[in-house]
C-alpha cells in the first residue's frame, strides 16, 4: 500500500541527496500508477494529494489528472476540494481532459453548498476555455446577482475569464457588469473593478482593431455602449 501524504513528506525531508529524493519519488509514483489501473478509490483523493506535493517539488504528475476530474465528479466535498485544487495545478487549459469537466462544473455551480459553488468558480477563473466560457456563462451570471457575497466576488473573477476567453459576450452583459459597481461590501468591489477593467481594455483593443482595417476610428464602435459607458463613469464617481 502507497504511503501517506505526510509518511512521503517525511521521507522526502529525510533524504540526504538529490538521487534519493528521487528514488522515494519513483517508488512512490509506481504505487500511485498501480492504485490508478487498480482503481482504488478509497486511496484516491490521497493519492492526487501526494501528487500535489511531487508537482510542487517538479516531478512529472500527468499521470494523476483523470483522477483529479474523477475528485471533481464526487459528491463529497472533502473529495471534490482535493479535485479541484488539483485540476487547476496539475491542467492547463490546452489539456484535452479539461473538457470532462464541463458537466461537473455546471452541476457544482448549481449546488446549494456555496463552498462547491465557489471551488467551481475559482475553476473556471483559473482554466475555463473558450468552449467552456460559452458553455458556462450563463451559470457564472446567475452568481453575479448572488444575495451570498462570498459567490458574487468569486463570478466576477470567472466572468472576467468567460469575456476574456469570448470577447463576443461582452454586450450580453456589460449592463450586469456596470450594475456591480453599485455594491456595497467592499470585496466584491475590488473584483469589479478588475472585471470591468478587462471589459474596457477588450474595448480599447477593439477599437483599435476596427480603427486599423478601416482606416480612420469609428465613434461608437466599441463593445461597450455609450449608455454602458455614462453609468459607468457616473458609477465610479461615486464609490
Amino acid at each position: 500500500m502507497s504511503l501517506k501524504l505526510r509518511d512521503l513528506i517525511r521521507q522526502v525531508r529525510a533524504c540526504k541527496t538529490a538521487a534519493e529524493e528521487r528514488a522515494v519519488i519513483a517508488k512512490e509514483s509506481a504505487m500511485i500508477r498501480t492504485a490508478i489501473r487498480e482503481e482504488q478509490e478509497q486511496y484516491r483523493h490521497r493519492n492526487v494529494a501526494k501528487l500535489l506535493f511531487m508537482h510542487m517539488l517538479g516531478y512529472p504528475t500527468h499521470f494523476g489528472q483523470l483522477e483529479c476530474m474523477k475528485l471533481v465528479a464526487s459528491p463529497h466535498f472533502p473529495e471534490k476540494r482535493i479535485g479541484y485544487l488539483g485540476m487547476m495545478l496539475l491542467l492547463s487549459e490546452q489539456a484535452d481532459v479539461l473538457m470532462l469537466a464541463t458537466n461537473s462544473l455546471k452541476n457544482d455551480l448549481n449546488s446549494d453548498n456555496r463552498f462547491i459553488a465557489g471551488l467551481a468558480l475559482c475553476a473556471i477563473g483559473n482554466l475555463a476555455t473558450s468552449d467552456m466560457s460559452r458553455d458556462l456563462a450563463p451559470e457564472v451570471d446567475k452568481h453575479l446577482s448572488s444575495p451570498k457575497p462570498y459567490l458574487r466576488k468569486k463570478a466576477c473573477l470567472a466572468m472576467a475569464r468567460c469575456l476574456t476567453k469570448c470577447p463576443e459576450m461582452v454586450e450580453d452583459f456589460v449592463d450586469r457588469v456596470v450594475g456591480l459597481l453599485n455594491d456595497r461590501t467592499h470585496g466584491v468591489l475590488i473584483t469589479v473593478v478588475q472585471l470591468m477593467t478587462r471589459v474596457l481594455v477588450m474595448d480599447k483593443e477593439h477599437n483599435e482593431t476596427e480603427a486599423g482595417a478601416s482606416g480612420s476610428a469609428m465613434a461608437g464602435g466599441g463593445l461597450m455602449t455609450a449608455r454602458a459607458g455614462r453609468r459607468s463613469y457616473a458609477s465610479c464617481r461615486r464609490l
